[in-house]
């Protein structure tokens, strides 16, 4: 093929692939199609799998997508399907693309609708292949222990300084006057203190 009919972007499958990009990869990207699965199909099909995508003529990409649609057809094991003895139709066949979603869909909402294991592993999030659980898979937050809300400013885990300003006074401590310190005025409408009585001298 001559570079004036290479082609940027091609749709196979439904996905735009990059004219650029190798078949084997570009065969990867399509949703249900992996890269051995990818492998199989081009050798089946003839084509080399190192063929850039853009150089692909119309006939070859319509033999892809039916390989695609039926791989059996073209020689592609049975053991590489991805949908092996269907409960709806009893046979083995390959999904892509959006069937694989709603194929796989259904199959959760029937699990459910059973209330099967799986179904109630599905229904509340959690692993559902026998995988550990008590180490890993965590969503939510802590469970049993309380966050404790600190000041702006303060440092975690220190207590107050003794003697720190604005501590308040030991209970029963009497407030003494400072040295040199005017004593204290009495309190308006408050009655006057009355002077100590004074001790009789001894002769």
């Amino acid at each position: 093929m001559s570079a004036s009919e290479y082609k940027h972007i091609l749709r196979i499958a439904g996905k735009d692939v990059e004219g650029s990009k190798k078949l084997l990869v570009a065969l990867s990207e399509v949703k249900g199609v992996g890269y051995n699965f990818a492998q199989v199909l081009t050798q089946s099909l003839g084509i080399s799998p190192n063929t850039r995508v853009g150089f692909l003529t119309d006939s070859q990409v319509k033999q892809i997508e039916q390989a695609l649609t039926n791989p059996a057809k073209v020689g592609v094991p049975e053991w590489y399907l991805n949908r092996k003895k269907d409960m709806d139709s009893g046979t083995t066949h390959h999904l892509i693309t959006s069937d694989l979603d709603f194929s796989i869909g259904n199959d959760v909402d029937r699990e459910k609708t059973i209330m099967s294991w799986r179904g109630y592993r599905h229904m509340f999030g959690l692993r559902v292949r026998g995988q550990r659980t008590r180490t890993t898979g965590r969503k939510g937050g802590a469970v049993g222990v309380k966050k404790v809300k600190m000041m702006p400013g303060a440092v975690p885990g220190a207590a107050p300084a003794a003697g720190a300003a604005g501590a308040a006074p030991a209970a029963g401590a009497a407030a003494k006057p400072a040295a040199g310190a005017a004593p204290a005025k009495p309190a308006a409408g408050a009655a006057p203190a009355k002077p100590a009585a004074k001790e009789p001298e001894k002769k």
